[in-house]
């Protein structure tokens, strides 16, 4: 049996109580982690057809420094055609909240970005009509629908397998015709 000396207890509840602050640290942390991460896939169909991160760093320009998620959240909203009052309530927040962020914040720099500032702003639909007209929609590439597809005709040549730096590199052209002549860009 062990026998306890009072220094050996007091080092023992030292220990104790930096291992809790390091665990609240922790969890914080992890907290804060997992609230970025939900706030970034909110309104994630923007980025399908929005250049975002030009247009956060552009917007960012015109504001003098990052954008908050706050305000990436709330843009993400409106390039998705959602209304202020719509983005508020998918969010569970206050409709004059959020539209008093946007019109303090976002509204202001795109004007700022898109040189419109003596333009008043009529609607939140112009916000996107705005970046639009300044290319920050991207192009929709083709579309070819997938009963076209060929897949029995489809070729694979494999023309090269070998390992680099611990990878296996397999290098292949594949080959899926269509049954009309539709021109790709890449």
């Amino acid at each position: 049996m062990s026998i306890y000396t009072q220094n050996n207890l007091t080092n023992l509840r030292i220990e104790l109580i930096k291992l809790r602050i390091y665990i609240r640290i922790t969890s914080g942390i992890l907290d804060n982690y997992l609230t970025m991460a939900s706030i970034d896939k909110q309104f994630a169909e923007a980025a399908q057809n929005w250049d975002l991160e030009t247009l956060y760093t552009d917007l960012a320009s015109a504001k003098g420094k990052r954008l908050t998620p706050t305000e990436k959240l709330h843009l993400r909203g409106l390039l998705c055609g959602y209304s202020p009052g719509e983005i508020a309530e998918k969010l569970g927040k206050n409709p004059k909240g959020v539209e008093t962020d946007l019109c303090a914040t976002i509204y202001r720099y795109v004007k700022s970005l898109v040189d419109w500032c003596d333009r008043r702003i009529e609607n939140w639909r112009n916000i996107s009509e705005w970046l639009e007209v300044d290319g920050y929609r991207c192009q929709s590439s083709p579309q070819v629908p997938l009963d076209s597809l060929l897949p029995e005709k489809s070729t694979v040549n494999v023309t090269n397998i070998n390992i680099e730096n611990n990878q296996l590199v397999i290098v292949f052209n594949l080959r899926i015709p269509t049954s009309k002549s539709v021109e790709i860009s890449v």
